[in-house]
């Protein structure tokens, strides 16, 4: 996945509720093991680094599909959920947001202790690719959250993300150690961002004067925008549309979780029963696992799986969402002590989506998915950061009857 992008981030106030952040910790963490189990550390940290899994591992999460948001929440979800297994997972995630990101040296050291690594080294990384990203890059974004993910191997990933205050964007970039040949020589595996016109870009492999007074490794050259190979344009617009979407790839899941035959079919593959709308989850949920880097393309396709906090495209389904965490969960516990079969099953899922996708070449009717989402949501405990602020406001008492 050595692919670099562009993308617009839009800033979105608020944050995220506990009852989401406490489901994206769960579902994040059977995803990442998943990976983890079915190819490996390196594997996981290769999807880390590319911008459109990213943003689909965000999106499936029920975050906001196409926000700045979804690198914080994310990132954090992850370091909460993972962080108590880094040993058995052989994951461990440094840094955060403000303040957190500051704490980022001492972590590594603490783990390089443990695991005879060299400190200094990995520190020197962390600071070096912030200062890359803060100062090299010349593009107006100033850094304010910076995760380091340091596998058992060595091997590293660094996801943050900057702010333009006066435009009021953010960019996200990806690092990632496999893809790095030579830190002056184009480092970035994906930067997600607005295009804010020319850049000057001082670790583009054109760049060869020194700049020994920046950063020992960091050389000052001549001024080339930055070479992006793809871009990921993530719109200003909060609803998700159909042109957000590949019509084609989300009427292939849902033929698979609707159509009795193919349901039947599908639910055979898991060698479990499952309602319709847990099947529609897990398929994307399933994609993300195994699916092949070009398959992120239409990020917010993956938002048909658990919905968004902020209700677009509709309200995070929590009965279906606790479904597709419980489903995992019971997968990769059976796989321990009876064998692969349900994760097996898992992948052969993403296959068959994939075939009927291909044979039959179904259509999403996009209005009417959206309004029957809408319709089914009371039914599946469909919940948004809109109902606890009705929630607040029901229990403010007003001043008249307290006095009775």
């Amino acid at each position: 996945m050595k692919r670099s992008g562009v993308a617009d981030l839009p800033l979105h106030g608020g944050r995220v509720p506990q009852w989401l952040a406490q489901r994206m910790t769960a579902l994040g963490t059977a995803i990442t093991e998943t990976i983890v189990r079915d190819y490996g550390t390196s594997a996981f940290l290769s999807r880390l680094s590319d911008p459109f899994w990213f943003q689909a591992f965000g999106a499936v999460m029920g975050m906001d599909w196409h926000s700045s948001g979804i690198t914080t929440s994310v990132m954090g979800a992850l370091k909460r959920g993972l962080t108590p297994r880094s040993e058995e997972l052989g994951i461990y995630i440094c840094g955060g947001r403000g303040k957190y990101s500051r704490n980022t040296p001492a972590e590594l050291m603490a783990i390089a202790e443990r695991k005879g690594f060299d400190g200094n080294n990995l520190v020197r990384t962390s600071r070096l690719t912030a200062r890359v990203d803060n100062n090299a890059v010349a593009d107006g974004f100033q850094i304010y959250l910076h995760n380091f993910i340091l596998t058992r191997d060595g091997e590293w990933s660094v996801v943050q993300q900057g702010l333009n205050d006066e435009t009021g964007m953010a960019r996200r970039y990806h690092w990632h150690s496999a893809s790095v040949k030579d830190f002056v020589s184009d480092p970035h595996t994906g930067i997600v961002g607005e295009n804010q016109g020319q850049i000057m870009n001082l670790v583009d492999r054109h760049a060869a004067p020194a700049q020994d007074a920046m950063l020992s490794l960091v050389r000052e050259g001549p001024e080339e925008a930055l070479d992006v190979a793809r871009h990921l344009v993530m719109p200003s617009h909060h609803e998700v549309r159909s042109a957000n979407i590949d019509l084609k790839r989300l009427g292939a899941v849902l033929a698979v979780a609707y159509e009795r035959d193919l349901r039947d079919f599908a639910e055979l593959l898991l060698t479990e029963s499952l309602g319709p709308r847990t099947l529609q989850s897990l398929a994307l949920v399933a994609e993300v696992v195994h699916g092949t880097p070009n398959r992120f393309s239409d990020p917010a396709r993956f938002s048909f799986a658990h919905g968004g906090k902020d209700r677009h495209p509709f309200p995070v389904p929590l009965k279906t969402y606790d479904e597709s965490i419980r489903f995992l969960k019971t997968a990769l516990d059976s796989s321990k002590v009876e064998g692969r079969e349900k994760l097996d099953g898992f992948r052969r899922l993403d296959r068959f989506v994939n075939a009927v996708e291909d044979r039959l070449k179904p259509s999403a009717d996009f209005e009417k998915i959206l309004e029957y989402e809408r319709r089914i949501s009371p039914s599946l405990n469909g919940r948004s950061v809109f109902d606890d602020l009705s929630d607040r406001k029901k229990k403010i008492v007003p001043r008249q009857q307290r006095l009775f």
